[in-house]
């Protein structure tokens, strides 16, 4: 095993920091069109899950389905998020 790789969950403590923090002001870089804004201003979607679509151009930057214990976020749409900690 080299020496600089660690399992995920090295990054158990960082991915607790970052998540709990407010989400709706970090700025989000939509992987389609490049532009950059605040999750807040996005477009949501509500139907058997939620859609968070790009205000710029409507590509799907997100999808967030939730049942009673689990949580599955793909991110696919989004090329970078920056938040503030």
């Amino acid at each position: 095993m080299d020496e600089l790789m660690l399992d995920g969950n090295a990054i158990a403590g960082l991915l607790q920091e970052l998540f709990a923090v407010e989400m709706t002001t970090a700025i989000g870089t939509c992987a389609d069109c490049g532009a950059a804004g605040p999750v807040g201003a996005a477009h949501l979607y509500r139907g058997a899950g939620i859609v968070l679509r790009c205000p710029h151009c409507d590509n799907v930057l997100a999808k967030i389905v939730k049942n009673d214990s689990r949580v599955w976020i793909d991110f696919t749409g989004i090329r970078t998020l920056e938040a503030t900690v």
